[in-house]
C-alpha cells in the first residue's frame, strides 16, 4: 500500500484533519509477524486512547488504556500483507506499519496436472504444476522444495524436485512405456496432493498383412496390432487397405476388432495391395502375376 494512500485512509477513519498525521514513537510491536500469529503492541503514555489496525482486507478498532499492552490473540490477523496501525487520543495520533508474512508450514496444495489422458511414450508430455498455501489460504512464498512422483501400475517410477518460486513450483514427466492410470503424486513437508493420468496406447509400431484366395476375392488380415512399447493398439483403430490395379484403386477403412483388421478384396492378378494407419505403413503384397 502506497503511503499516501495509507495516509489517506487514516484520515478517513478517523476523520481527523490531515496534517496532524505524523510518525511516533510512542508505539512498540514487531515489524512482521507470521500469518495467525499473536500481536502485542505497546503503548507509551497515560490515559484512554482507540487503536485501529487497517490490513488488505480487514480493519481492527479497539479502544486501550496507554502505558499498557494491545494483544491481538492467535489466529486474529491472518491475512498476508501490508498492515497501518493508528492509535489516536484526543487529537494526538501515533502511527506505524508492519507486515504479515504468509505461514511457513505448508497446509493445502492446489496441483494442476495436464493432460488427463495421453499415449504412452511422450518425452515430457505429462505437465505438473504446484501452488503452496498456508492454513488460511495465503500463498506460502517461502522457498520450498516439492517432490513430484509418477507412478505405473507396472511398476515403473519416476521421480522429480523442485524448489518454489513465488510459491509455485513446476515440473514435467515422460508418458510411460505402458498403458494404464498412472498416479501423479506432489508433495510439500507433510501435505501431498494426487492426480490420476490415463495412459493409453500409442499408434501401431508396425503392420504385417497376410493375404488368402477367398474365391473371387483376396482374404486380408493384419496380425494383432501393437505400439512400440508393446501395448495392444484399442479396438476401433482405423486400418487402411489400399490395392492398386493398372490406373484403379480401391480403399476400404477398417476398425481394428479384437487387436486385427479384416477385409476381403478383389483378385486381380497383379494388383499392388497395401495397408496402414495413420502416418504408419505396413508390409506390402503383389497378388498373382501381372
Amino acid at each position: 500500500m502506497k503511503p499516501a494512500l495509507r495516509f489517506m485512509i487514516g484520515c478517513l477513519i478517523l476523520a481527523a484533519p490531515c496534517a496532524v498525521l505524523a510518525q511516533d514513537d510512542g508505539l512498540q510491536f514487531p515489524k512482521s509477524i507470521g500469518a495467525g500469529d499473536s500481536l502485542s503492541i505497546q503503548i507509551a503514555g497515560s490515559g484512554n486512547a482507540t487503536l485501529y489496525i487497517v490490513g488488505p482486507s480487514e480493519v481492527f478498532k479497539r479502544d486501550v488504556q496507554r502505558g499498557s499492552a494491545a494483544f491481538f490473540p492467535q489466529g486474529t490477523i491472518h491475512n498476508a500483507g501490508h498492515y497501518l496501525i493508528i492509535l489516536r487520543a484526543g487529537d494526538s495520533i501515533s502511527k506505524g506499519e508492519f507486515d504479515v508474512l504468509p505461514a511457513r508450514t505448508p497446509f493445502a496444495l492446489s496441483f494442476l496436472a495436464r493432460p488427463s489422458r495421453l499415449p504412452v511414450g511422450i518425452h515430457d508430455g505429462i505437465t505438473g504444476a504446484v501452488y503452496i498455501f498456508d492454513a488460511y489460504k495465503n500463498l506460502s512464498t517461502e522457498p520450498t522444495s516439492v517432490s513430484f512422483e509418477l507412478s505405473n501400475p507396472s511398476g515403473t517410477t519416476q521421480t522429480r524436485v523442485a524448489g518454489t518460486h513465488d510459491g509455485a513450483a513446476y515440473t514435467e514427466m515422460d508418458s510411460g512405456p505402458q498403458e494404464g492410470k498412472d498416479r501423479f503424486v506432489a508433495r510439500a513437508g507433510d501435505v501431498s496432493s494426487t492426480r490420476i493420468i490415463r495412459q493409453v496406447p500409442g499408434d501401431p509400431c508396425g503392420i504385417k498383412m497376410t493375404a488368402q484366395p477367398s474365391g473371387q476375392q483376396i482374404r486380408l488380415e493384419t496380425d494383432p496390432l501393437r505400439d512400440c512399447s508393446g501395448n495392444a493398439v484399442p479396438d476401433g483403430t482405423i486400418v487402411t487397405f489400399t490395392e492398386t490395379y493398372g490406373s484403379a484403386q480401391t480403399t476400404v477403412d477398417v476398425p481394428l476388432k479384437r487387436g486385427i483388421a479384416q477385409v476381403s478384396m478383389p483378385a486381380h492378378d497383379g494388383a499392388l495391395i497395401s495397408a496402414a494407419s495413420g502416418v504408419v505403413l505396413g508390409n506390402q503384397i503383389r497378388w498373382g502375376g501381372q
